[in-house]
């Protein structure tokens, strides 16, 4: 094509893909080490070119994929999906949510039979009995 691009530079690309929500989470990313093209740490401003492996940590899971297109600018998802070829693990299973004690905002401090049964809630040892929280003398 006419005008095409072979590189860009690597934050822009991985913002225009869609693999961070904004181009400064990119540049960051690649300042603090977290962006290697082929194997190699890069500043925001390396090119990247068709063929280019990247690999990304971004929020807890690591990315790789391999330029397929150089673009610059932000696309849809589904155009930015055909920019690159994901070989990436698949995302680790999000884990059961744990159910929290809720209180009402301005119920004070539990009492000891709510702590109680709070303990038991969270699997704690109870303690029962007239002055078991005390030290042994």
């Amino acid at each position: 094509m006419a005008g095409e691009q072979l590189s860009a530079r690597v934050d822009s690309w991985i913002w225009s893909v869609r693999l961070t929500r904004t181009r400064s989470i990119a540049s960051d990313a690649c300042r603090g080490g977290h962006v290697r093209v082929n194997g190699v740490r890069v500043k925001p401003a390396h090119i990247v070119r068709v063929g280019d492996e990247i690999r990304l940590r971004h929020e807890g899971r690591a990315r790789i994929v391999v330029v397929s297109q150089v673009i610059t600018k932000r696309v849809g998802a589904t155009v930015a999906a055909e920019c690159y070829i994901d070989k990436s693990p698949p995302p680790p299973p999000r884990e059961e949510t744990v159910t929290v004690a809720v209180r009402a905002r301005g119920a004070g401090r539990p009492t000891k039979r709510e702590r109680r049964s709070i303990d038991r809630l969270l699997g704690r040892p109870v303690v029962e009995g007239r002055g078991a929280g005390l030290a042994p003398e």
